[in-house]
Protein backbone atom coordinates (compact mmCIF):
# COMPACT_ATOMS: atom_id res chain seq x y z
CA UNK A 1 0.00 0.00 0.00
CA UNK A 2 0.98 3.89 -0.69
CA UNK A 3 2.31 5.78 1.88
CA UNK A 4 0.51 8.91 0.94
CA UNK A 5 -0.80 11.88 2.61
CA UNK A 6 -4.24 12.88 1.58
CA UNK A 7 -4.61 13.75 -2.26
CA UNK A 8 -6.75 16.97 -1.38
CA UNK A 9 -3.76 18.27 0.99
CA UNK A 10 -0.92 17.57 -2.19
CA UNK A 11 -3.88 18.94 -4.48
CA UNK A 12 -4.12 22.55 -2.06
CA UNK A 13 -0.32 22.68 -1.31
CA UNK A 14 -0.11 22.56 -5.44
CA UNK A 15 -2.66 25.80 -5.63
CA UNK A 16 -0.89 27.82 -3.25
CA UNK A 17 2.48 26.99 -4.72
CA UNK A 18 1.31 27.71 -7.72
CA UNK A 19 -0.21 31.46 -7.13
CA UNK A 20 1.55 32.28 -3.72
CA UNK A 21 -0.66 33.21 -1.95
CA UNK A 22 -3.55 31.42 -0.08
CA UNK A 23 -6.62 33.44 -0.46
CA UNK A 24 -6.07 32.74 -4.65
CA UNK A 25 -5.79 28.95 -3.76
CA UNK A 26 -9.20 29.02 -2.11
CA UNK A 27 -11.10 30.97 -4.16
CA UNK A 28 -9.86 28.38 -7.21
CA UNK A 29 -10.79 25.58 -4.89
CA UNK A 30 -14.04 27.41 -3.70
CA UNK A 31 -13.01 26.56 -0.08
CA UNK A 32 -11.92 29.51 2.74
CA UNK A 33 -8.93 30.47 3.57
CA UNK A 34 -8.88 28.87 6.68
CA UNK A 35 -9.22 25.54 5.26
CA UNK A 36 -6.54 26.23 2.75
CA UNK A 37 -4.01 26.99 6.10
CA UNK A 38 -5.43 23.92 7.38
CA UNK A 39 -4.69 21.60 4.49
CA UNK A 40 -1.09 23.01 4.58
CA UNK A 41 -0.62 23.08 8.27
CA UNK A 42 -1.80 19.07 8.29
CA UNK A 43 0.84 18.37 5.37
CA UNK A 44 3.58 20.23 7.16
CA UNK A 45 3.32 18.09 9.91
CA UNK A 46 3.19 14.75 7.47
CA UNK A 47 6.55 16.16 6.07
CA UNK A 48 7.86 17.59 9.53
CA UNK A 49 9.24 20.49 7.76
CA UNK A 50 7.82 24.14 7.01
CA UNK A 51 6.70 24.69 2.86
CA UNK A 52 5.79 28.42 2.75
CA UNK A 53 7.44 31.79 4.77
CA UNK A 54 5.71 34.97 4.93
CA UNK A 55 8.32 37.90 3.49
CA UNK A 56 7.86 41.51 2.61
CA UNK A 57 7.09 40.83 -0.74
CA UNK A 58 4.52 38.44 -0.21
CA UNK A 59 4.52 34.38 0.59
CA UNK A 60 7.60 32.50 -0.74
CA UNK A 61 8.51 28.65 -1.05
CA UNK A 62 10.70 27.04 1.72
CA UNK A 63 13.41 24.60 0.22
CA UNK A 64 11.52 21.90 0.75
CA UNK A 65 8.65 23.57 -1.45
CA UNK A 66 10.47 24.28 -3.92
CA UNK A 67 11.76 20.80 -3.99
CA UNK A 68 8.56 19.41 -3.48
CA UNK A 69 6.15 21.88 -6.23
CA UNK A 70 7.50 20.88 -9.60
CA UNK A 71 7.11 17.32 -8.93
CA UNK A 72 3.24 17.64 -7.63
CA UNK A 73 2.46 19.66 -10.29
CA UNK A 74 4.17 17.09 -12.99
CA UNK A 75 2.09 14.34 -11.13
CA UNK A 76 -0.91 16.36 -11.26
CA UNK A 77 -0.48 16.72 -15.24
CA UNK A 78 0.01 12.92 -15.64
CA UNK A 79 -2.97 12.49 -13.95
CA UNK A 80 -5.04 14.88 -16.26
CA UNK A 81 -3.88 13.75 -19.39
CA UNK A 82 -4.47 9.62 -18.12
CA UNK A 83 -8.10 10.38 -17.53
CA UNK A 84 -8.40 12.17 -20.64
CA UNK A 85 -6.86 9.53 -22.12
CA UNK A 86 -9.68 7.24 -21.08
CA UNK A 87 -12.45 9.23 -20.83
CA UNK A 88 -15.32 8.34 -22.31
CA UNK A 89 -17.14 11.11 -23.83
CA UNK A 90 -20.63 11.45 -21.87
CA UNK A 91 -23.32 14.50 -20.42
CA UNK A 92 -20.61 15.58 -18.44
CA UNK A 93 -18.96 17.23 -20.80
CA UNK A 94 -22.05 19.09 -21.84
CA UNK A 95 -21.87 22.70 -21.28
CA UNK A 96 -25.07 23.86 -19.82
CA UNK A 97 -26.31 27.64 -20.45
CA UNK A 98 -29.18 29.96 -19.72
CA UNK A 99 -29.21 32.72 -21.66
CA UNK A 100 -31.35 36.00 -22.14
CA UNK A 101 -32.79 35.27 -26.38
CA UNK A 102 -31.84 38.00 -28.02
CA UNK A 103 -28.35 37.66 -26.49
CA UNK A 104 -27.77 33.77 -27.50
CA UNK A 105 -28.92 34.87 -30.85
CA UNK A 106 -27.01 37.91 -31.94
CA UNK A 107 -24.12 38.12 -29.97
CA UNK A 108 -23.28 34.36 -28.59
CA UNK A 109 -24.36 32.67 -31.60
CA UNK A 110 -21.54 34.82 -33.53
CA UNK A 111 -18.68 33.99 -31.67
CA UNK A 112 -19.46 30.23 -31.03
CA UNK A 113 -17.67 29.34 -33.90
CA UNK A 114 -13.94 30.27 -32.02
CA UNK A 115 -15.10 28.42 -28.73
CA UNK A 116 -16.19 25.47 -30.27
CA UNK A 117 -12.87 25.48 -32.38
CA UNK A 118 -10.63 25.91 -29.79
CA UNK A 119 -12.62 23.70 -27.06
CA UNK A 120 -13.98 20.49 -29.25
CA UNK A 121 -14.68 18.35 -26.42
CA UNK A 122 -17.14 20.81 -24.69
CA UNK A 123 -20.68 20.06 -26.19
CA UNK A 124 -23.01 23.24 -25.47
CA UNK A 125 -26.38 23.56 -24.66
CA UNK A 126 -28.16 27.04 -25.39
CA UNK A 127 -31.19 27.80 -23.86
CA UNK A 128 -33.44 30.92 -22.61
CA UNK A 129 -35.71 29.06 -20.33
CA UNK A 130 -35.14 26.87 -17.11
CA UNK A 131 -37.94 25.11 -15.26
CA UNK A 132 -37.68 25.13 -11.06
CA UNK A 133 -36.34 21.63 -11.37
CA UNK A 134 -33.97 21.87 -14.19
CA UNK A 135 -31.54 25.25 -13.00
CA UNK A 136 -29.68 22.72 -11.00
CA UNK A 137 -28.37 21.39 -14.32
CA UNK A 138 -26.96 24.96 -15.44
CA UNK A 139 -23.80 25.39 -15.58
CA UNK A 140 -23.41 28.85 -16.38
CA UNK A 141 -25.99 31.83 -16.76
CA UNK A 142 -25.95 34.76 -18.40
CA UNK A 143 -28.23 37.33 -16.53
CA UNK A 144 -29.71 40.65 -17.76
CA UNK A 145 -29.91 43.12 -14.94
CA UNK A 146 -28.42 46.16 -12.92
CA UNK A 147 -26.33 44.60 -10.51
CA UNK A 148 -24.40 41.09 -9.89
CA UNK A 149 -26.40 38.40 -7.54
CA UNK A 150 -24.85 37.77 -4.39
CA UNK A 151 -25.85 34.30 -3.91
CA UNK A 152 -23.15 32.65 -7.16
CA UNK A 153 -19.93 34.11 -8.52
CA UNK A 154 -20.87 37.01 -10.44
CA UNK A 155 -18.97 38.88 -12.82
CA UNK A 156 -20.14 41.88 -15.51
CA UNK A 157 -19.67 40.76 -18.63
CA UNK A 158 -20.60 44.35 -20.31
CA UNK A 159 -22.33 47.40 -19.57
CA UNK A 160 -25.02 48.01 -21.94
CA UNK A 161 -24.27 50.97 -24.71
CA UNK A 162 -27.61 52.64 -25.59
CA UNK A 163 -28.59 54.79 -28.85
CA UNK A 164 -31.72 55.32 -30.37
CA UNK A 165 -32.27 54.24 -34.34
CA UNK A 166 -34.70 54.21 -36.52
CA UNK A 167 -35.15 52.47 -40.07
CA UNK A 168 -33.46 54.16 -42.62
CA UNK A 169 -36.69 54.80 -44.51
CA UNK A 170 -38.00 56.78 -41.92
CA UNK A 171 -35.04 59.72 -42.64
CA UNK A 172 -36.07 61.99 -45.22
CA UNK A 173 -33.11 64.23 -46.68
CA UNK A 174 -30.81 62.69 -44.26
CA UNK A 175 -32.69 64.30 -41.42
CA UNK A 176 -33.90 61.82 -39.07
CA UNK A 177 -37.63 61.36 -38.04
CA UNK A 178 -39.29 63.53 -34.99
CA UNK A 179 -39.30 61.95 -31.89
CA UNK A 180 -42.88 62.77 -31.19
CA UNK A 181 -44.65 61.88 -34.51
CA UNK A 182 -43.39 58.16 -34.22
CA UNK A 183 -44.16 55.47 -31.74
CA UNK A 184 -41.67 54.44 -28.91
CA UNK A 185 -40.69 50.90 -28.85
CA UNK A 186 -40.21 49.46 -25.44
CA UNK A 187 -38.82 46.14 -24.17
CA UNK A 188 -40.30 44.12 -21.48
CA UNK A 189 -38.08 42.42 -18.38
CA UNK A 190 -40.07 40.34 -15.95
CA UNK A 191 -43.38 41.96 -17.32
CA UNK A 192 -41.73 45.39 -16.26
CA UNK A 193 -40.71 48.32 -19.58
CA UNK A 194 -37.64 48.88 -19.34
CA UNK A 195 -36.64 52.90 -18.31
CA UNK A 196 -34.34 52.98 -21.53
CA UNK A 197 -36.19 55.83 -23.20
CA UNK A 198 -36.69 57.49 -20.17
CA UNK A 199 -32.78 57.55 -19.61
CA UNK A 200 -31.69 58.24 -22.57
CA UNK A 201 -34.26 61.60 -23.19
CA UNK A 202 -33.06 63.02 -19.96
CA UNK A 203 -29.03 62.36 -21.37
CA UNK A 204 -30.42 64.11 -24.63
CA UNK A 205 -32.71 67.05 -22.72
CA UNK A 206 -35.79 66.34 -23.97
CA UNK A 207 -38.61 67.10 -22.12
CA UNK A 208 -41.26 67.21 -25.05
CA UNK A 209 -41.55 63.88 -25.61
CA UNK A 210 -44.10 61.26 -23.42
CA UNK A 211 -41.67 58.50 -23.39
CA UNK A 212 -45.13 56.39 -22.21
CA UNK A 213 -46.41 56.11 -25.09
CA UNK A 214 -45.20 53.51 -27.79
CA UNK A 215 -45.69 49.69 -28.22
CA UNK A 216 -44.13 47.17 -26.15
CA UNK A 217 -42.28 43.59 -26.92
CA UNK A 218 -41.46 40.72 -24.59
CA UNK A 219 -38.01 40.93 -26.43
CA UNK A 220 -34.96 42.80 -27.58
CA UNK A 221 -35.48 40.93 -30.85
CA UNK A 222 -39.50 41.99 -31.38
CA UNK A 223 -38.29 45.72 -30.90
CA UNK A 224 -35.48 45.42 -33.56
CA UNK A 225 -37.72 43.98 -36.18
CA UNK A 226 -40.63 46.42 -35.23
CA UNK A 227 -37.80 49.42 -35.91
CA UNK A 228 -36.48 47.52 -38.91
CA UNK A 229 -39.74 47.56 -40.49
CA UNK A 230 -40.47 51.04 -39.90
CA UNK A 231 -43.07 50.73 -36.94
CA UNK A 232 -41.39 53.12 -34.20
CA UNK A 233 -38.34 54.17 -32.63
CA UNK A 234 -36.29 52.33 -30.28
CA UNK A 235 -33.35 53.00 -27.96
CA UNK A 236 -31.42 49.43 -28.24
CA UNK A 237 -27.42 48.24 -27.00
CA UNK A 238 -25.37 49.32 -30.01
CA UNK A 239 -23.66 45.85 -29.34
CA UNK A 240 -26.93 44.15 -30.21
CA UNK A 241 -27.05 45.60 -33.84
CA UNK A 242 -23.79 46.28 -35.13
CA UNK A 243 -24.93 44.05 -38.42
CA UNK A 244 -27.84 46.80 -38.73
CA UNK A 245 -25.67 49.82 -37.88
CA UNK A 246 -22.94 48.91 -40.32
CA UNK A 247 -25.45 47.97 -43.38
CA UNK A 248 -27.21 50.87 -42.52
CA UNK A 249 -30.69 49.65 -42.49
CA UNK A 250 -31.28 51.01 -38.88
CA UNK A 251 -29.38 54.81 -38.39
CA UNK A 252 -28.88 56.32 -35.32
CA UNK A 253 -31.01 59.29 -34.44
CA UNK A 254 -28.71 61.35 -33.03
CA UNK A 255 -24.93 60.61 -31.60
CA UNK A 256 -25.45 60.47 -28.02
CA UNK A 257 -25.10 57.21 -26.13
CA UNK A 258 -25.65 56.12 -22.73
CA UNK A 259 -23.62 53.73 -21.18
CA UNK A 260 -25.74 51.18 -18.81
CA UNK A 261 -27.36 51.23 -15.94
CA UNK A 262 -27.90 47.54 -17.73
CA UNK A 263 -25.60 45.20 -18.37
CA UNK A 264 -24.88 41.11 -18.91
CA UNK A 265 -23.55 39.32 -16.28
CA UNK A 266 -22.16 36.03 -16.17
CA UNK A 267 -22.86 33.73 -12.88
CA UNK A 268 -22.14 30.35 -11.82
CA UNK A 269 -22.95 28.51 -8.64
CA UNK A 270 -20.06 27.95 -6.08
CA UNK A 271 -20.74 24.14 -7.23
CA UNK A 272 -19.85 24.50 -10.84
CA UNK A 273 -16.53 26.65 -10.11
CA UNK A 274 -14.58 24.15 -10.02
CA UNK A 275 -15.41 22.41 -13.33
CA UNK A 276 -13.21 22.56 -15.93
CA UNK A 277 -15.57 22.99 -18.91
CA UNK A 278 -17.01 26.55 -16.55
CA UNK A 279 -13.61 27.48 -15.99
CA UNK A 280 -12.49 27.39 -19.69
CA UNK A 281 -15.84 28.96 -20.81
CA UNK A 282 -15.67 31.52 -18.04
CA UNK A 283 -12.12 32.93 -19.44
CA UNK A 284 -12.83 32.68 -23.26
CA UNK A 285 -16.35 34.65 -22.35
CA UNK A 286 -14.44 37.55 -20.34
CA UNK A 287 -11.67 37.99 -23.47
CA UNK A 288 -14.27 37.65 -25.99
CA UNK A 289 -16.84 40.24 -24.32
CA UNK A 290 -14.50 43.15 -23.25
CA UNK A 291 -15.18 45.91 -25.71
Amino acid sequence: MRQLPSLNMLRVFEEVARHRSFSQAALGLNVTQGAVSRQIKQLEDYLGAALFIRTPQGLSLTETGLALSPHLAQAFDHIERALQAVRVPNLRQRLRILAPPTWATRWLSAHLRVFCQRYPDISLSVSHQAHHDSLADVDCHIRFGVEGSTHCNSQLLVMERHIAVASAELFENGLPPDLRHFPLLHILHEGKRLRVWENWLAAVGRNDVDAEQGLEFSTLDQVIHTALAGGGLAVIDRQMIEKELANGSLLPITPMEVIGPYGYWLEVAKDKQGLSKVRLFTQWLGLVSKP
